[in-house]
């Protein structure tokens, strides 16, 4: 590895990243490593660190084998654990791999771990397709409106219904009671979500502000509470239209987070597509020696 290690920071609407080029393979990023970048306090900081990698010289199989992919996205949530992908980190990718000359069209094709996915440019915003969804226990939802309980700051009072919708990666959705402050509640604790899924979940509380529009907190899984989550804006969205019973094709949602707006469209085949900023904010180095083992 050479004396220092390059870098960038970026975000989408506050949802903040340190991406490390590895641009021939060589560096690799192990979890503890990832989890120094990504503290606020003894490292860089971040929400993740996303390494920018080569799809054909990933680790993992099924990685290799998105033949139509270039560049993979090798994400790692910010305790460094490895995650299948993030809606927001998919946009500041494309827009460094659009700055670096790495990618040149409006539209390309990068690998995630939870598989192929489509960004384009959509004006000065990245679009990308995120589906197809589903829901983790449809039978449930169907019948009960839900499919899972939450609890919120803590293991006691009574918990919120909510319902489990599956993006890649985990999402559970809490639509709150009308006489609950939403910014009044404590995420700063892992909200108990039951049953307990296998993998952890991400935990978005969604309130309606009008016709097609919500505002959302969410607590991601491996973080903490965040400023936006891509995905789980997605998840928001497809909840509350499975809510108003109503998931048609071609619908359109504002979703607005504590960093700023991002746009949902429910797409052909439960697809998803999100729409929002992706900025670059600043490059530099890290000396090595500085990396724990």
């Amino acid at each position: 590895m050479a004396d220092r290690l390059a870098f960038t920071k970026g975000h989408g609407t506050e949802n903040d990243f340190v991406l490390v080029p590895d641009l021939d393979g060589a560096l690799g990023l192990s979890a503890t490593r990832a989890a120094w970048l990504a503290d606020r306090r003894a490292g860089l900081g971040g929400d993740g660190v996303i390494r920018v990698v080569p799809a054909e010289l990933a680790g993992e199989a099924a990685v290799r084998d998105q033949a139509e992919a270039t560049w993979f996205m090798d994400y790692r949530n910010a305790d460094g654990s490895a995650a299948e992908m993030c809606g927001n980190g998919t946009r500041v990718f494309a827009e460094f791999l659009r700055r670096e000359g790495l990618e040149t069209a409006d539209e390309f094709v990068i690998a995630t771990r939870a598989g192929a996915k489509v960004v384009r440019r959509d004006g000065d915003t990245w679009a990308v397709g995120l589906g197809p969804w589903r829901l983790a226990d449809p039978a449930r939802a169907e019948r009960e409106g839900f499919d899972a309980l939450v609890h919120v700051g803590g293991d006691d009072g009574d918990p919120f219904s909510a319902l489990s919708v599956d993006l890649g990666n985990p999402h559970t959705v809490v639509a709150l009671p009308e006489d609950v402050d939403l910014a009044g509640l404590d995420l700063g604790r892992a909200p108990v979500v039951r049953p307990q899924p296998p993998h952890g979940t991400n935990v978005e509380l969604v309130r309606p502000v009008g016709p097609g529009h919500v505002v959302m907190r969410v607590h991601e899984r491996g973080v903490g509470e965040t400023r936006s989550c891509g995905t789980g804006a997605c998840a928001v969205a497809i909840a509350t239209s499975f809510w108003a019973g109503s998931l048609d094709t071609g619908s359109t949602w504002t979703v607005d987070v504590p960093g700023g707006r991002l746009t949902v469209r429910l797409t052909d085949g439960h697809g998803v597509e999100l729409a929002g900023p992706a900025v670059l904010v600043a490059d530099g180095t890290v000396p090595t020696a500085l990396l724990p083992d």
